[in-house]
């Protein structure tokens, strides 16, 4: 079969790299693709903007694609789903509706409160003046949340009353973030520790992820400003089985439900990011209606499964008595990235050292290009460098060894990825 993998970045690549794996997969197309996914075996970039949605179905027919996976969140919430339905191409990924989950913050706070699914409190203003009140008898730290899609980068915490009002201003007023920021949503701030909890559904019934947790901040500590996401392990050691089983019950299945009864039937991935208070209780921070990045370079690196033929199969006949297998094996991943972000940054610096890594590692590109034969960033994220170990600790020293082998002129990265699993495995030696 033919696969059309719609995006260019680090999870995109997983994404490809994963279906490829598949002895039924002759070939993926990556549209537009990044500099790994153009050197990945059976991978062929496209150059067709993720935005293009008549040329992707177009190409879609005319290269005989069985199945296509989108990768990013603004094809999803502007219907590219829809419009592939319209021409009878199977496409593994919410319609529209559906995705209102992550292109509104709004909606998806109001539909959590209609359907009891645990969440901060929160209020919606759409002006600074409208904010002031709420907050000068709010206690602080509190959540900043644009309404809309800001590229992982619309969520501020906001630790005083006057950086509060400074941040709305810069949203609503100064539009930092365009449309997206017009209206926000104010959100209690949790205590806890986060998770990323991911399954894939046909709209009934559904198929869990192996767990994974990111890093959100940009400096070591969890220090500095709100990223897309600096590194990640799989599994979470934070969700047991029992709390899996709760999630599943109080948030998952709820969400899946809810949706169907508001007539936006949900199929596709749903990525609910969490926070696990140290009592146990568990709160939704966030939806989204894709894979994580960089989670899906390190539950992707684990998937046994194969991961077309589940799609395919979803779509077509169900998920009903299906179920996704995992290597035992712990994964975490590092994001290498570019000198000043999540703000400005430089491109096309030429990267050194990706011939070095090791059999166990995989280097995922994101933010990467090809010029003159050699690999450059093009991008703020540019690689997860993602490795396999016994456990998170293990894999921790592997590919932070990897890591010490690339290089580019003004790169930065945490180190300090997975330190709560690797206390926890410390621990308990």
């Amino acid at each position: 079969m033919n696969v059309l993998i719609v995006g260019g970045g680090g999870r995109e690549h997983a994404l490809a790299w994963c279906i490829a794996r598949s002895d039924q997969v002759s070939k993926v197309f990556v549209a537009p693709g990044n500099a790994g996914t153009a050197l990945e075996p059976k991978c062929t970039n496209v150059e067709i903007s993720e935005s293009d949605f008549e040329s992707l179905a177009a190409f879609a027919t005319q290269r005989d694609v069985n199945l296509t996976i989108v990768g990013p969140e603004a094809p999803l919430v502007d219907g590219l789903r829809d419009l592939f339905d319209s021409k009878n191409l199977l496409c593994f990924a919410p319609h529209a509706a559906a995705a209102q989950l992550e292109g509104s913050k709004v909606f998806a706070k109001e539909f959590m409160a209609r359907h009891e699914i645990p969440t901060a409190p929160f209020f919606v203003v759409d002006s600074v003046s409208g904010a002031s009140n709420y907050l000068k008898n709010h206690d602080f730290p509190i959540a900043v949340k644009a309404d809309g899609l800001a590229a992982g980068k619309g969520v501020v915490i906001a630790h005083r009353y006057d950086e509060a009002m400074a941040t709305l201003k810069s949203m609503i007023d100064d539009e930092t973030f365009g449309s997206a920021g017009r209206t926000v949503v104010l959100e209690d701030f949790l205590h806890g520790e986060e998770a990323s909890f991911i399954v894939m559904t046909d709209g009934e019934h559904i198929l869990p992820f192996a767990t994974s947790q990111d890093h959100k901040a940009a400096y070591d500590g969890d220090a500095g400003p709100n990223t897309g996401g600096m590194g990640a392990y799989s599994p979470a050691p934070v969700v047991d089985e029992n709390l899996t089983n709760r999630i599943m019950d109080s948030i998952i299945r709820p969400t899946i439900q809810g949706m169907h009864n508001e007539g936006m039937t949900y199929q596709g991935f749903l990525y609910a990011g969490l926070m696990i208070s140290p009592s146990g209780d568990v709160n939704v921070v966030e939806f989204n209606c894709r894979f994580g990045d960089p989670e899906a370079q390190v539950v992707l690196a684990r998937l046994e499964s194969d991961l077309a033929e589940v799609c395919i199969g979803g779509l077509q006949e169900g998920f009903q008595g299906a179920s996704l297998s995992f290597r035992t094996e712990s994964a975490l991943g590092v994001v290498m990235a570019s000198g000043g972000y999540p703000g400005s940054y430089e491109r096309n610096k030429p990267i050194a050292g990706l011939d070095n890594v090791v059999h166990h590692t995989k280097v995922f590109h994101a933010g990467t290009a090809i010029e003159d034969h050699s690999v450059v960033t093009n991008g703020g994220r540019v690689l997860c460098v993602t490795a396999l170990g016994e456990d998170v600790t293990t894999a921790q020293r592997h590919a932070y060894d990897a890591v010490s082998q690339i290089t580019w002129e003004d790169s930065y990265f945490r180190t300090d990825i997975g330190y709560r699993a690797v206390d926890r495995e410390q621990a308990d030696t």
